[in-house]
């Protein structure tokens, strides 16, 4: 193996949606199969052999395993994911066939198809490990390990102080493992009455926090790929509800623009769901419309949360606390400027599902029409016509 090569500590190095999601799939959606693709948002250059230092990266995947403290931890920490689902991740295996990587010049391809209750568990890994191998082979030196705990630090005391409650949503687009361990590890042992856990599986046993997610976006763009666009946010709801009864109550609104997701989050889902996720678009007008939802249903938004998770820094937590106040409940989930603020530019990178085959079907292509339209995925002529569907003008 080439030198320098980064190692995953664990299949449970991973965003906890994925394992939830994963255990949904399972049960409902067995037969289905899915197709990602990488996206290169920040146009970033990559080096020669890139593609095969990844290759070996992926090759070591398939020796992760799901040890026996492993699946006690999920097994008493996350009692609403089946015995028979854990059994199962116990034996499952990444399958480094299901993705083909290759490069040409400095532009980097990845795609990965196949069942998608296996396939499901790829995205985060990847991505987290083409960040910590772009800056490792193009030999790019990250603040010192004291400069990371001190800036983690400071963030935590500015955070302190706006008397929020925060988690770490930092695995995709990390520098490095290492970088991710030292700010949960700092996050953890100052950060009483902050810190209230972290997407990522592993790093919550480590540091005996909390797990936290539910879904994401393609959850709903199978369900509009099975069952079409108009019916794909009931139906992805009707099914999480199906399998969690209740638990992991938080909706995530703008798959398909957060206006028609709130035409069909009706007083039922509304009393059901214990708040949303806020993803994109601007984040007061996105209180003010879910404050409104709430109240035109006769439920206090104060019994409500909502977790704001777009892009979040110091000044935009300040703008939401400040207006938000009183009026809503409120939660933080910050990424990438805890996991990756190192003195390094941070990359702008996603792996999105690009198309489902739900059982008895054909392949179809899938769409995100995110509030914000530039962060819109899928072809061209699928955006079109899932806009003309849904009327959507802009």
């Amino acid at each position: 193996m080439s030198p320098n090569i980064p190692i995953l500590p664990s299949i449970l190095d991973n965003d906890f949606y994925k394992l939830t999601m994963q255990h949904a799939v399972i049960k409902l959606f067995p037969y289905a199969k899915a197709r990602y693709q990488f996206i290169n948002r920040g146009k970033h250059k990559f080096p020669p052999h890139f593609a095969e230092r990844l290759k070996e990266a992926l090759d070591q995947m398939a020796k992760l395993r799901l040890d026996y403290k492993e699946k006690e931890f999920l097994r008493i920490h996350c009692p609403y994911l089946d015995p028979t689902y854990l059994d199962f991740l116990q034996g499952y295996r990444f399958d480094p066939n299901e993705v083909t990587v290759q490069q040409d010049g400095d532009e980097l391809q990845v795609s990965i198809e196949g069942y998608w209750y296996r396939t499901i568990l790829w995205e985060v890994p990847i991505m987290a490990l083409i960040c910590e191998l772009y800056y490792t082979e193009n030999n790019l030196t990250r603040d010192t390990d004291e400069q990371v705990i001190a800036t983690t630090r400071t963030k935590m005391n500015n955070f302190k102080k706006l008397g929020i409650q925060l988690a770490e949503f930092g695995t995709r687009r990390r520098h490095s493992f290492a970088v991710q361990d030292l700010v949960v590890n700092t996050l953890k042992e100052h950060g009483n009455g902050l810190f209230i856990g972290t997407s990522n599986v592993h790093l919550a046993m480590k540091y005996h926090v909390k797990p936290i997610g539910t879904h994401a976006h393609e959850w709903f763009m199978f369900h509009a790929a099975k069952y079409g666009y108009k019916m794909a946010n009931v139906m992805g709801l009707e099914h999480w509800v199906d399998v969690y009864r209740g638990d992991l109550g938080i909706a995530l609104t703008d798959t398909y623009t957060t206006e028609k997701f709130f035409e069909q989050f009706d007083k039922k889902f509304a009393k059901l769901f214990d708040g949303v996720r806020h993803d994109s678009g601007d984040p007061i007008e996105f209180a003010d419309k879910t404050i409104a939802h709430y109240k035109q249903f006769g439920i206090d938004p104060m019994t409500k949360t909502i977790i704001f998770s777009d892009g979040l820094n110091y000044d935009k937590v300040e703008r939401i606390v400040h207006y938000c106040k009183n009026k809503i409940g409120m939660s933080f989930g910050i990424g990438t400027d805890l996991t990756n603020d190192v003195g390094l530019p941070a990359m702008n990178i996603v792996l999105k599902m690009t198309e489902a085959l739900p059982e008895n079907a054909h392949w179809t292509g899938v769409v995100k029409l995110s509030d914000e339209p530039k962060k819109h995925t899928g072809t061209e002529n699928d955006i079109e016509l899932s806009m003309r569907l849904l009327q959507i003008t802009s």
